[in-house]
């Protein structure tokens, strides 16, 4: 692979050096905003995380791309995010499940990318200066320098109706399980749906699809995907779910957790750099037990004042709020990922907690 010298500028002008994999960004920039994930392994199914839209992956784990890439570790169709950083960039993979490497994978999806770079110092000023918006790419710095003043992060930006399902589309039991499931698609994971199939049959729709179009459906519960971009900018989904609610069982996961908080009247604020990796700790408060946690958001719920729900699970790192359940509906939400992909499954039994509320609740 010939080395292309490329540069990373951030909206404060600070620059880091490194050289240009995956594909060639038009004019040599790509910007968006830069945050870090601190899983070691699963870099596929990170960068085909649809939540990443926008975003600009900065891994923490220095060697990326040693065991390839394929087929069934994609979280969706095409990866969304803005691009990647990556210290060292494996030459060759080493696997039997691989069916290409990292690199060519980028350049198939058109994702651009930057290796060599000193990611402990970039995450270091992410950590301590939050994420933020920049460009990177082979142009030269005044045009980088240009193209990182004028970049936008994910504050007040739509990014659901970008990456949802544009028609819906089924998935069937694959246990046999007679529930039927009607997934709301604000960015959803691949895995998930597959979670969701071990329990039911799952009718993925799109994220404009009405209370009144979902109910028609005659489903046993709804579930709310995850998604990327600031929940406060998402409009009708709210209302949506409101709709929904004291009708039909329903679970949310990240930005459906921040939806269903939205609907019940509560507000969303930015973490300082997200929280993105595979190893945060999360205390199930209704069980006592610390569960090892996959997550993957810029944003956090604030239930201060929202009468009807009871706070039930709480991250052990920061203190924000992970879960929480309502009293007078059959509703709940986590912010984590019990489906993982990639991370641990100590979480997993949320699902079943999820065909024990629609099986409570069916007629």
């Amino acid at each position: 692979m010939t080395i292309r010298e490329a540069t990373i500028v951030l909206s404060d002008g600070t620059v880091f050096e490194g050289e240009a994999i995956g594909a060639d960004a038009p004019d040599g920039v790509t910007t968006g905003e830069f945050v870090f994930n601190t899983v070691l392994s699963g870099y596929q199914e990170v960068i085909s995380d649809p939540s990443y839209a926008g975003q600009i992956i900065t891994f923490t784990y220095p060697h990326i791309g040693n065991y390839g890439v394929n087929d069934h570790d994609d979280e969706s169709l095409r990866p969304r995010c803005a691009g990647v950083v990556v210290r060292d960039l494996a030459r060759r993979h080493s696997s039997w499940r691989a069916e290409s490497d990292l690199n060519s994978y980028l350049v198939r999806h058109g994702i651009a990318g930057i290796a060599g770079v000193d990611t402990r110092r970039l995450t270091r000023h992410l950590r301590d200066r939050g994420a933020m918006p920049g460009a990177f790419g082979t142009a030269d710095l005044t045009a980088l320098t240009e193209a990182a003043r004028t970049a936008v992060g994910t504050e007040g930006r739509d990014l659901v109706a970008g990456v949802s399902a544009e028609v819906a589309y089924s998935t069937p039991s694959s246990s046999g399980a007679a529930r039927r499931i009607v997934a709301i698609d604000l960015g959803i994971k691949t895995t998930i749906v597959r979670n969701l199939a071990m329990i039911g049959s799952v009718e993925v729709v799109p994220a404009s699809t009405s209370a009144e179009e979902i109910l028609a459906m005659e489903p046993d519960g709804v579930f709310l995907s995850n998604g990327p971009g600031d929940p406060s900018a998402v409009a009708k989904v709210p209302a949506t779910i409101r709709g929904l609610l004291g009708e039909v069982p329903v679970f949310g996961i990240c930005m459906g957790h921040q939806m269903l908080a939205t609907a019940l009247g509560a507000s969303t604020y930015k973490l300082p750099f997200g929280h993105h990796g595979g190893n945060h700790p999360v205390r199930d408060l209704t069980t006592g037990k610390v569960e090892i946690t996959s997550q993957n958001h810029n944003y956090c719920v604030d239930l201060d004042g929202v009468a009807g729900v009871e706070v039930t699970h709480r991250n052990l790192n920061d203190g924000t709020i992970e879960g929480f359940e309502c009293t007078e509906v059959p509703a709940f939400a986590v912010q984590h990922h019990p489906e993982a992909g990639p991370g641990p499954h100590d979480s997993r039994y949320l699902f079943e907690r999820f065909a024990d509320l629609m099986d409570q609740h069916s007629t």
